[in-house]
Order: C-alpha cells, then sequence, then structure tokens
C-alpha cells in the first residue's frame, strides 16, 4: 500500500466533457477512501512551473461540477516544462524548467501526480517519471478517441453527439436549397468523430484521414443523387482528410518541434473543387471548439467517474507510472509506455467502415470505384 497522503491532480491538453467528472471523482474518493489531501495544479503544466497556480480542492470545491463542461483547474495544450515558452528581454525563449516543477512539488509537499490528457500531455508525465521519478498515475483524455491503450476516451461521446445534431440540423437547409453541405469536424489523424457522427447523421460522404479521397468520386457520387433526384448531399469531413497523394490543411504551423500543426480549411477545400467540379451550390460549416464544449454525457459522466477513482485507487495502492482505461466493460491500467506507444486509427477495412460502405456512404477512394 502506498503511503501517500497529498496528490495533486491537473488538466492538460485541449479541453473536452467529463474533465470534471474526472476531477470531482478523485477528490471525493481520495478523500473518503484514503484520507488523502488533493492539490490542484492550475492551467496545465503551468501550474507546476509558476508560484501560486495551485488550490486546494475539497468538497466544497467539486460540489455541482458533475453536469459542466471544461475544467475548473483550466488546462493547456502549449504548456511543456521541458520546453515552457518564456518571455526574455521582449523574445520568446523555450527553456527547459522541469526540474523547477519537480522542486515546486516538493515544496508543496505533493507526493505524487495525477494527470489528466491525451497522448502529449502523457508523454509529459512519462518524461518526469523517467527524468526525476515523479509518481504519476495517467487518466485519457480525448475527443479524438485516438489513445490505443483505451477502448475508448471520455468525450468523445459528447463531441459525436454534438456534431450529429449539426449533421441533423444541416439536412433539411441542405435539402430546402439543393446544395452540398459540408460540415468539418475535429479529430486530427484520427477519422473516429468523423466516421461515428457521419454514420449516425445519414450522411452521404465521409471523408477521414485513414482514406486519402479521390474528389473526381466525390463529384460523381453528388451527380449521382442528383440524377436520382435527390438535389442535395452531406458530406462530413475530418479535419486531417487529404486527397490521394496530398496532404492536410494546415493552417498555422508550430514555432517548436514538439507542437503539432494547427488544422483546419479541409472542408473549405473540398467545397471550392466540388463547386467547380458540379457547378453545385456549396456552404461548409466548420464545428471546431463547439465539439469540446456543452454539458457531458451521462456516459462520459459516468467514465469519467470510473477513471478518477481508478487512478486514486491505483495511486493509493502504489501503482504509479500507469494509467487508467476501459478495457471491454471494466477498468484496466497499463504503463505509460503502453498508453503513449501507438495512435488508435480508424481502420479501413474495419467493420465499422465496411457497414458504412454497405449502406452507400462514400469514402470516395479506389475502393469505392
Amino acid at each position: 500500500m502506498s503511503k501517500v497522503k497529498k496528490i495533486g491532480l491537473l488538466t492538460g491538453g485541449g479541453d473536452c466533457p467529463g474533465l470534471n467528472a474526472v476531477i470531482r471523482a478523485v477528490v471525493k474518493s481520495a478523500i473518503k477512501n484514503f484520507q488523502m489531501e488533493v492539490v490542484g495544479v492550475l492551467d496545465g503544466y503551468e501550474g507546476l512551473v509558476f508560484p501560486g497556480k495551485t488550490m486546494m480542492l475539497g468538497y466544497e470545491e467539486v460540489r455541482g461540477i458533475l453536469p459542466k463542461g471544461g475544467t475548473i483547474l483550466g488546462s493547456s495544450n502549449r504548456a511543456n516544462p521541458f520546453a515552457m515558452q518564456i518571455e526574455r528581454q521582449g523574445k520568446t525563449v523555450s527553456e527547459d524548467r522541469s526540474a523547477e516543477a519537480v522542486k515546486r512539488m516538493k515544496e508543496l509537499g505533493i507526493e505524487a501526480l495525477i494527470i489528466v490528457g491525451g497522448d502529449g500531455t502523457l508523454k509529459i508525465a512519462k518524461e518526469l517519471k523517467d527524468k526525476y521519478g515523479v509518481k504519476v498515475v495517467g487518466v485519457p483524455k480525448t475527443i479524438d478517441n485516438d489513445l490505443s491503450a483505451t477502448e475508448v476516451t471520455f468525450g468523445f461521446e459528447t463531441a459525436v453527439n454534438t456534431a450529429t445534431e449539426a449533421v441533423d440540423k444541416l439536412h433539411s437547409t441542405a435539402e430546402s436549397h439543393h446544395r452540398v453541405m459540408l460540415v468539418e469536424v475535429m479529430g486530427r489523424d484520427a477519422g473516429w468523430i468523423a466516421l461515428h457522427c457521419g454514420m449516425a447523421g445519414g450522411a452521404d460522404a465521409i471523408l477521414i484521414p485513414e482514406i486519402p479521397y479521390d474528389i473526381e468520386k466525390l463529384g460523381k457520387k453528388i451527380e449521382r443523387r442528383e440524377k436520382y433526384g435527390s438535389k442535395f448531399s452531406i458530406v462530413v469531413v475530418a479535419e486531417g482528410a487529404k486527397p490521394v497523394g496530398g496532404k492536410e490543411s494546415v493552417i498555422d504551423h508550430p514555432d517548436q518541434p514538439w507542437q503539432l500543426p494547427r488544422l483546419g480549411g479541409a472542408a473549405q477545400r473540398v467545397a471550392d473543387q466540388i463547386s467547380r467540379l458540379t457547378k453545385k451550390e456549396c456552404r461548409v460549416t466548420v464545428l471546431g471548439h463547439i465539439q469540446r464544449g456543452g454539458t457531458p454525457s451521462p456516459f462520459d459522466r459516468n467514465l469519467g467517474t470510473r477513471f478518477g477513482v481508478a487512478a486514486v485507487n491505483l495511486a493509493g495502492e502504489g501503482g504509479f507510472g500507469r494509467m487508467v482505461c476501459l478495457r471491454g466493460r471494466g477498468i484496466e491500467s497499463v504503463t505509460l509506455e503502453e498508453a503513449v506507444g501507438r495512435q488508435k486509427l480508424v481502420d479501413p477495412k474495419g467493420e465499422m467502415v465496411m457497414a458504412a460502405r454497405a449502406i452507400g456512404i462514400d469514402f470516395c477512394s479506389a475502393p469505392d470505384a
């Protein structure tokens, strides 16, 4: 059994529905079952580097937060203690402040960290463990659902619900004006949100990163629908979708090697080409951060709660260097090495893609010819 009596809790990376459920579960189970104190670390890893960015968490602080989106601790997808952005003489420079972060943990009496985040956040957690021996427990979080060690991440279902509702609403206006409606959704290199909301929303075509598209095939799909009386089409486009032999659309390149490019413009690129090919009027809706916001679904609240309790149990039992995960219907754990080792992507020949093809949804690739 671990003798840890004071843990730190931080949420890193992009926010997503269900984070507050995790925070609430960690605090309540840590106090009730292990008599631990919980220190909330604010704004991701920034709270470990800069002074004054922590808060004690008790029952009062987590009361009423279960149905709220976002995170009461704040987050950051650019804060990396090994490459922190610091202003020096009017210039932004990158500095390794990881030793200071570990020192501040000790000053605050934090004996272990529960770190909630996606691949990037958990890679930093692993580095803190490997370099300094920091006791860490990971909780998987991303709306992209691309962490291979867990069957699903909390926040994903809520994001899919939001995107599906948007697709549903666009059907009526697309049909009224005989337009091609393109909906761009998040997911980066993984097409899970696009695939799930496209199927649930009855899209006519789904473009995902794992299946490069042929724009002419999409144009022919739209023309065939027109020929047989369907004068409108709905196309769901993942932000990381790319044409055969091409690259994804990037609107902002990172200043640091550890930062990811900012994706955007994938649906507009498709719309411009389709408009020229078919002479159809095209409209683009980019859902963007709407998918990150809002009240988490019951599933995401429950999964976040289960993850939070499991993370505290690991800390209480000395199971550090691991991440909680969903396997089958139960909560298990894997090493951080396994957690960040491989990205989970859509299988182009998987059952769900085959089911979509079977009901006439096109991915506009060579197999669709």
